[in-house]
């Protein structure tokens, strides 16, 4: 499985615990990488990675994407969609040293895919100015 598809498969998680309450944080990544049919072993231990990785460093990561905002913005009205796609692309920036070209270049496809018609442009603008201030 490439990195591409699994990042994919990552975001899919953190979009659904965007949008529902969570009891159990290991029950839910369990159940949706059995939901999902999911045994690439590399992908598992990626997906636990990436969406523990997120909760343990919430508070920074979500104070990063708000000064990554226009001033008069909130973090409350960005989309589910796009708000999950920042969480993931600034913990890979941050805390897993992927290249930001390439974080940046994959999560914008994937706002192609599954955001708005203008998610492309937002997530690139507020990746271009987390990397700047890093």
């Amino acid at each position: 499985m490439r990195r591409s598809e699994i990042r994919e498969l990552a975001f899919k998680l953190i979009y659904s615990l965007e949008i529902q309450k969570i009891d159990n944080l290991d029950e839910q990544i369990d159940l949706y990488i059995e939901n999902s049919e999911i045994t690439d072993k590399e992908a598992i231990e990626y997906i636990k990675d990436c969406i523990k990785g997120i909760e343990k460093n919430k508070e920074t990561i979500l104070q990063t994407i708000q000064n990554s905002l226009m001033q008069e913005w909130k973090i409350e009205r960005i989309s589910k969609i796009n708000l999950s796609l920042l969480k993931l692309a600034i913990y890979e920036i941050k805390y897993k040293d992927i290249p930001y070209k390439v974080e940046i270049n994959e999560v914008v496809e994937l706002a192609k895919t599954y955001g708005e018609d203008t998610s492309s442009k937002f997530i690139n603008g507020a990746l271009a100015k987390v990397v700047k201030e890093l």
